[in-house]
């Protein structure tokens, strides 16, 4: 019978390789190096609830990102507001905080800084497109404005609401902030004299409806102190014509030498 052996059988035991390995292990042992450390920990038992079916560890689980939303405010920061006349009037067309229908339909303050007079009510009117009180009101607003001597050229005109609402909501007016950006415009246009017409835009600045025609008082806000006349608005002075006349005596009252 032939016999056959294998390829590993024909080759002997390299026996330098083995005696340079016992040598290199006696060295360490000498050295009194038994042990090999490792810098982090290493986990050796695997606990069950990681493990697949042969004992093997799972994969890490994927943690799910969570990303927080951004806080949106909900009312306007006061230290926010523009510090320039000409940088409020973009702001007031643009910004979404004053109300919820966004820029569409806004109306512009008109008049220039540091004028006599300034006019301020409640909202646009319904009419209104491209000019704030183009209707009735205007009309009558133009009336008294003749009457007191001077015109609509020489006023600043502006509304504390940027576009018609026939039910506006004053109490989220306010809680938006409506009121403190009011007030930095009046600062920004330092009128000599302000009135304002329409029984809801006094709380907004810190003061009582009237509960006459009409009322003296102070606006003061951030050292600025200007002289306040306060009135029934100009829809409720058109539905009670006999309303003017408290509006007129006040005038006099107030513009008195």
């Amino acid at each position: 019978m032939r016999q056959v052996k294998t390829h590993a059988m024909d080759q002997a035991l390299n026996r330098q390789f083995l005696d340079d390995i016992t040598a290199a292990l006696d060295w360490w042992r000498d050295a009194g190096v038994d042990c090999d450390f490792l810098d982090e920990p290493r986990e050796w038992i695997v606990p069950e609830e990681e493990q697949d079916e042969n004992g093997d560890r799972l994969p890490p689980r994927r943690v799910p990102v969570v990303v927080e939303a951004p806080v949106v405010p909900t009312c306007i920061d006061p230290g926010l507001l523009p510090a320039d006349l000409e940088s409020f009037h973009a702001w007031w067309l643009t910004e979404t905080l004053l109300d919820d229908g966004g820029p569409s339909g806004r109306l512009s303050p008109e008049g220039k800084a540091g004028a006599k007079l300034m006019v301020v009510v409640e909202t646009p009117e319904a009419c209104d497109r491209d000019r704030l009180l183009s209707g009735p009101q205007g009309k009558l607003l133009d009336a008294m404005l003749k009457a007191f001597g001077t015109a609509r050229e020489d006023i600043y005109l502006a509304s504390a609401l940027p576009r018609p609402d026939p039910v506006p909501d004053w109490r989220s007016a306010g809680e938006r902030g409506v009121g403190d950006a009011l007030a930095r415009h009046v600062k920004l246009v330092a009128p000599e004299r302000l009135i304002v017409l329409g029984g809801n835009v006094l709380p907004l600045i810190g003061h009582e409806s009237p509960q006459r025609t009409a009322v003296l008082r102070q606006f003061d806000h951030e050292g600025v102190s200007i002289p306040l006349l306060a009135g029934w608005g100009l829809a409720a002075l058109l539905q009670n014509p006999r309303a003017k006349a408290g509006i007129w005596r006040a005038w006099l009252e107030w513009t008195r030498p």
